[in-house]
């Protein structure tokens, strides 16, 4: 394993030994079949072809994706064996050729959903979808030339994960999906930004738009959830109402904003029609962020009519299509899905990481544990048991 020295927030490599443009052999994560336990293996790393970038991990957290992938929920993400992750900060080790935006040293974040800024959709301010780098549950190698970066050690290929694979010491991403933030950022709280605070918090501010004195209504209260519930709150909206079954989450929901809470599972009318009595016809702004269609339905309703509008976060792995009659949309109510909350993430994410140093949005309430890397397994019960928001993993 690479004997590389590191810290919270800084890494420099030894100066006798250079690994630029060399194989690296370092610790990953790995997972050799669906719900199988996560592996720590030494694995092979290559160097970084051209627009790559390979970095040093420092943090990586969990998110809900990891776990449905890990899980081999849907076709998309049965490829093994795999290096998941996808929410990480890190350190440049070494660019490959073309990459003019980072350097060795530089301190940067992964994102699931790339910016190459040359397509079509990338030059539109209509949209953060990249139509070269745009999150593709599929993809398994890399654009160049179609291979996977990581091997075991006989050299059987690892596939890779959401353009990121953040489960490994080392890892290489096309460039399109590096970000290059403020060094004096911490790396840990930044690790968030990769993507459940970025896509919470970006719901509330780019995609719904939500003014100050407004209605909300969040289904969910997961990272995602209360990032959106957080990207209310500096909005200003007026009342936050968070649903969930799990009244743990109603404690926490308090510290990002939220001002009433409901819990589906009690008995009682129809959950749109309870939000519609409290908040005088309906919230102005929903958001699911579950992945359920019969929430979605509930959601949809719950917001007021003429103007209502509703966010759809949360991944739904089936083929079922949507629960509503086409006359619905006739009542005024609008409906829209979100990816990375509308960040263009190499362009606005920076800007993003200053609010957030800045006390704009308070990261430090979404870490509700830390462990080391090699206790990954440890960190997934957390999730599955509904204790944890994020849990980040210090390599």
């Amino acid at each position: 394993m690479a004997n590389h020295q590191n810290s919270a927030n800084g890494w420099s490599k030894p100066s006798d030994q250079r690994t630029t443009g060399k194989v690296i052999t370092c610790k990953a994560a790995v997972v050799w079949g669906p719900g199988q336990p996560f592996v720590m293996e030494q694995v092979q790393v290559d160097p970084p072809q051209k627009l790559e970038v390979r970095i040093k991990i420092l943090f990586t957290s969990i998110c809900h994706t990891d776990l449905s992938a890990w899980q081999g929920e849907n076709e998309a993400q049965r490829a093994f064996p795999r290096i998941l992750g996808h929410e990480a900060s890190g350190i440049v080790e070494s660019v490959g050729e073309g990459v003019k935006d980072m350097k060795e040293g530089d301190h940067v974040v992964p994102i699931f959903n790339g910016e190459c800024g040359d397509c079509k959709c990338c030059k539109s301010e209509k949209t953060n979808i990249c139509h070269n780098f745009g999150v593709n549950p599929f993809k398994k190698v890399m654009n160049n030339d179609g291979k996977s970066r990581f091997s075991t050690k006989d050299g059987k290929p690892i596939y890779h994960f959401l353009n990121t694979s953040t489960f490994s010491e080392y890892t290489v991403l096309e460039s399109a999906c590096v970000v290059k933030i403020d060094p004096e950022a911490p790396l840990k709280k930044m690790t968030l930004l990769s993507c459940g605070v970025s896509t919470g918090v970006g719901a509330a501010w780019n995609i719904a738009n939500v003014q100050a004195t407004s209605t909300v209504a969040i289904f969910g209260l997961g990272a995602v959830g209360l990032a959106a519930a957080e990207g209310a709150r500096a909005r200003g909206a007026s009342r936050i109402i968070g649903v969930d079954i799990n009244p743990n989450k109603f404690i926490k929901g308090q510290a990002m904003g939220v001002t009433d809470f409901i819990n589906p599972s009690e008995p009682g009318k129809p959950l749109h029609e309870r939000i519609r009595e409290i908040t005088d016809g309906g919230v102005d702004y929903s958001f699911e962020c579950i992945g359920n269609l019969d929430v979605l339905r509930e959601a949809f309703l719950s917001t007021h009519e003429g103007w209502g509008f509703t966010v759809v976060l949360g991944i739904h792995p089936t083929p079922k299509m949507l629960p509503l009659h086409p006359m619905e949309l006739f009542h005024g109510r609008g409906i829209i899905g979100s990816v990375f909350g509308g960040f263009k993430g190499k362009s606005q994410l920076p800007h993003f990481a200053q609010e957030c140093m800045h006390g704009v949005v308070d990261l430090d309430k979404f870490i509700t544990h830390e462990l080391p890397f090699e206790k990954i397994n440890d960190a997934f019960q957390l999730l599955i048991e509904g204790k944890s928001l994020r849990c980040v993993l210090q390599l």
